[in-house]
């Protein structure tokens, strides 16, 4: 029986606005503390090059040419040198600049010379005790 007739009965329900605060501070809590990576600390200064035109025929008095071919094989001034290991390459660079003071160290690298292979020479020329390095590039010109 039911003695209430009159009344009518409210529905359950389920108030929102309690999980949709605790939804928010957990939100807030998670921005708050995550680390995001800083794409600030990627950023690299490229090198520039200079395209102003080299006369190649001037001997540069302080330099020593270094060339590193495609397949990986070294000339030390337009002279082979057989490589077999970093300390080998040294000795050829310091015996190849006996008479010259701090020396200009120029890499003469193949477009598919290997990464590796200049590395190589920049370290033997670091181990020679020179420091002065650069490479030289060519430049396209449209005709």
């Amino acid at each position: 029986m039911n003695f209430q007739r009159g009344k009518h009965s409210d529905e359950p329900e389920i108030n929102l606005v309690p999980m949709i605060d605790v939804l928010l501070v957990i939100l807030i809590f998670l921005v708050v503390t995550t680390t995001y990576s800083k794409f600030a600390e990627l950023e690299i200064s490229l090198p520039q090059a200079n395209t102003e035109e080299v006369d190649k025929n001037v001997e540069k008095p302080n330099s020593i040419d270094i060339t590193v071919n495609a397949t990986g094989e070294y000339t030390i001034n337009r002279v082979p040198i057989k490589f077999s290991s970093i300390e080998n390459l040294r000795d050829a660079l310091q015996s190849s600049a006996q008479d010259l003071e701090d020396p200009f160290i120029i890499i003469n690298a193949d477009a598919k010379a290997t990464h590796q292979s200049v590395i190589t020479v920049m370290e033997a020329a670091r181990l020679a005790g020179y420091n002065k390095i650069t490479f030289t590039t060519e430049t396209h010109r449209a005709q």
